[in-house]
């Protein structure tokens, strides 16, 4: 009696053998023949299938790196999307800052008299949330989490505080006031007044833009600010030294007796001495200055003697901060105030960072 599995098998069997059969005969083979190249070459049917499984590793591999790169790129887009709405954000937020210190300095022009730093806008802002000073309503432009996470600051400088480099240089030719102060300074500093010479030339060079003058194609460019000084001649150390004691304003200006700090004093005013400089800017924090005459007299001077000196300021330098999570917005930009009338000259975005990690 044949066993219930043999019968079961036994189509099977059949069509491997008819399978057999045709591949021998397409190949010419006879069947026979086949099967006996089959039995001699066992090996041939294993490398066949491993042939087969590392084609299929490989797509897969193939297949996750092409994912990997599309995903990495969709991911990258996002963030530099974001990145950028968010720069936008901060400049808006900044300028709007900015705006709001040009009315501080407009009703101070309304005002009148001195300028000292005992007035509103000589209060640096400190570090506060965004949300003390916007209303965190569903119509705001950033929502209420964003608001609370977002932290404004900055604060305004008055530049008649510095030497302005403009002061080397009236009518066409090296002032002797203007470059007596900056004497001064370069000496008291042990800067070399090679460059100081150099720098005095060159803005004067720059500045002749006549037609009488043949020149004027070969003149260095004229800057706008004080750091692109460099540009007339002052090297990089001379002009971190020098930076938080002179500025470039597009006009001669005088020193403010209230907001010079006593190195500035010392170079603005001819007579004086460091120690009497120190000393001019302890009797002022008792109570500023209303008047020029009112500080030689505590320096026991004329007013003609004070030099280029004021009570009253024009150019102010506005600074903003803004810092969400760990990344920081920065904004620099130059005012001129001329009664209550207050005019953006320029506005410099600075870089935007993530203070934990490196600037480059």
């Amino acid at each position: 009696m044949t066993p219930p599995f043999a019968i079961a098998t036994f189509p099977s069997v059949i069509a491997n053998e008819v399978k057999q059969s045709m591949s021998a005969q397409l190949h010419g083979l006879p069947r026979s023949t086949h099967s006996a190249q089959r039995r001699a070459n066992p090996g041939a049917t294993e490398h066949t299938r491993g042939a087969a499984l590392l084609s299929a590793m490989l797509t897969v591999a193939l297949v996750a790196t092409l994912a990997a790169a599309s995903l990495w790129q969709q991911w990258r887009s996002v963030e530099v999307e974001s990145a950028e709405r968010l720069r936008v954000q901060s400049l808006w937020v900044l300028i709007g800052a900015q705006d709001w210190a040009r009315l501080i300095l407009r009703e101070d022009g309304r005002n009148g008299g001195a300028d000292h730093l005992a007035e509103p806008w000589a209060v640096p802002l400190a570090e506060a949330r965004l949300s003390t000073f916007l209303a965190a309503d569903k119509g705001a432009a950033m929502d209420s989490e964003t608001l609370t996470q977002t932290f404004l600051s900055g604060q305004i400088t008055d530049l008649h505080a510095r030497l302005n480099v403009r002061n080397l240089i009236e009518g066409g030719k090296v002032s002797l006031l203007g470059w007596q102060a900056f004497e001064k300074l370069f000496e008291k500093l042990q800067l070399p007044l090679a460059e100081l010479n150099l720098l005095t030339e060159n803005l004067r060079f720059a500045l002749d833009t006549s037609a009488e003058n043949g020149s004027t194609k070969f003149a260095p460019l004229m800057p706008r600010r004080a750091s692109q000084l460099g540009w007339l001649g002052l090297s990089n150390a001379t002009l971190a030294v020098l930076s938080p004691y002179i500025t470039l304003l597009p006009e001669a200006t005088k020193v403010n007796l209230n907001t010079a700090d006593a190195m500035v004093l010392y170079a603005s005013i001819p007579t004086l001495d460091l120690a009497q400089a120190q000393r001019l800017v302890s009797v002022r924090q008792l109570s500023h200055f209303r008047t020029v005459a009112d500080a030689a007299s505590a320096l026991g001077l004329t007013v003609s003697q004070m030099g280029a000196s004021d009570v009253s300021s024009s150019y102010f330098e506005v600074h903003g901060r803004l810092r969400q999570d760990q990344t920081v917005v920065e904004q620099v930009s130059v005012v001129q105030r001329n009664g209550s009338e207050v005019k953006t000259l320029w506005r410099d975005a600075g870089p935007q960072w993530q203070p934990g990690k490196p600037l480059k």
